[in-house]
């Protein structure tokens, strides 16, 4: 059951890719998208099951770090339904 939300907020687009490529390579976990907020801040959101998403977001900073500067992460179990309109879905996915 995907019912957790995990975000990694980077400083620059690549320190946010290299956070998300190890998220989803060490867990679980389906990438949802991404948003740019400005002033450089770039914010990746995935979701999965409350264990896999700890995983993630905990490996992704870890990875981010190793490359640039991450500005926050933060973890939702069971969000309400009504958020997920609101979150950032990626329209072209990579296969």
């Amino acid at each position: 059951m995907k019912d957790a939300l995990g975000f990694i907020e980077t400083r620059g687009w690549v320190t946010m890719v290299e956070a998300i490529d190890a998220m989803t390579k060490t867990a679980q976990v389906e990438f949802l998208g991404w948003q740019q907020v400005g002033g450089g801040l770039v914010t990746g959101v995935v979701r999965g099951d409350i264990a896999s998403v700890q995983a993630a977001v905990t490996v992704g900073v870890q990875a981010a770090e190793g490359l640039g500067e991450v500005m926050a992460a933060h973890i939702i179990p069971k969000p309400h339904r009504g958020l997920l309109p609101i979150l950032p879905l990626q329209k072209n996915p990579i296969s």
